[in-house]
């Protein structure tokens, strides 16, 4: 299996950035809606007799319709209990349609040609906000593995759900206007606070702590005109470098730009030499990766010999050495260990 490597160009020089890219409005976010439902109308590949509770459903649906039935007497394969979720945005009104995912909580080994029964979506607080129903989709999720697109076990409802109920908001009155950084960082945190105040007049942006800034509205501009202004400043900020490892799926992810220090590193058969002081032709059995590095396929050595290596080359030349992706992320790993990668190692 070859390893995915992507590289990201994360610049280390200074550029601007509109402040709705790195900040929230606190406040003003999604809420999670989940439900408990059926899908019927499926063809065999609903849920079997060892999910009771999706027989128990069923029983308890037909006697609500006056039809009682006994759970034990129900043998139907076309039905399939469910786990629906969807995302209440801010500001949602009554009648406004909502996405939803299906996703099955039984034995069921395909919800695709179902329909989802009338289901109920709750807040955290138990309160209903929502009416999901319509019918299934699978052709826009990931099937379960080993299986084809038709056998998928989640499927989505464009638009299945109506909004019932609406979340109290007093956005236009609200006199306590906050914003939240996606990441901490007091540059960043200063940095909005001096455009905030040059763009608006002094004490309108205070900066509270690394995360938050605290703003005051002028008299003449509405919160939703005064939010809109300030979301829409540029502002001077420079992204962390960082190194993202998918350990899953064996992907690296990596500025172009993130230098490897001087280093010698030997992953079991692997030896990695990073010397910019040593000589830059290849020897006899050393292949010229053309960009500073030399691969000795008969000792599986990379020596690197120019003076800015980073992870992108380092991971590009291991790639061609043949190292499997685990070893490319324990060799990342033991890098940033070892003091030769400065950037942050992330491990998702």
């Amino acid at each position: 299996m070859r390893v995915l490597i992507l590289f990201l160009l994360f610049m280390t020089s200074i550029f601007a950035i509109q402040i709705k890219d790195v900040a929230n409005t606190v406040g003003v976010r999604d809420n999670q809606l989940i439900g408990y439902g059926l899908v019927v109308g499926l063809n065999g590949s609903g849920d079997g007799t060892s999910s009771k509770f999706t027989l128990q459903s069923v029983s308890n649906l037909l006697q609500g319709m006056n039809i009682k039935v006994d759970p034990a007497d129900i043998k139907s394969k076309n039905t399939a209990a469910v786990m629906v979720t969807a995302k209440l945005p801010a500001f949602a009104k009554s009648g406004d349609k909502l996405d939803i995912t299906v996703s099955s909580l039984g034995d069921a080994k395909s919800l695709q040609g179902g329909t989802l029964l009338l289901t109920a979506l709750r807040g955290i607080d138990g309160e209903i906000y929502a009416i999901a129903q319509g019918s299934i989709s699978t052709g826009g999720l990931t099937a379960r593995p080993g299986g084809a697109g038709s056998h998928s076990t989640a499927a989505t409802v464009m638009g299945g759900a109506n909004v019932e109920r609406e979340i109290p908001q007093n956005f236009s009155q609200n006199n306590d206007l906050t914003l939240s950084l996606k990441v901490a960082d007091f540059q960043t945190a200063s940095n909005i606070e001096r455009v905030l105040n040059n763009v608006f007049g002094e004490d309108v942006a205070k900066a509270i702590d690394s995360r938050t800034i605290k703003l005051k509205k002028p008299e003449d501009l509405s919160n939703v005109d005064f939010m809109a202004r300030v979301l829409n400043q540029d502002i001077a900020y420079t992204p962390e470098s960082k190194v993202i490892i998918d350990e899953r799926t064996g992907t690296v992810i990596a500025g172009v730009d993130v230098e490897v220090e001087p280093v010698l590193i030997t992953h079991k058969d692997i030896t990695i030499k990073i010397d910019p002081n040593n000589n830059t032709t290849p020897n006899q059995n050393e292949i010229d990766m053309k960009d500073g590095g030399f691969i000795d396929p008969s000792s599986n050595t990379l020596r690197i010999n120019n003076t800015k290596s980073t992870v992108a080359n380092i991971a590009r030349m291991l790639n061609k050495l043949g190292a499997t992706p685990n070893d490319i992320i324990a060799i990342m790993e033991n890098l940033k260990r070892a003091g030769a990668i400065t950037a942050d190692l992330e491990i998702i």
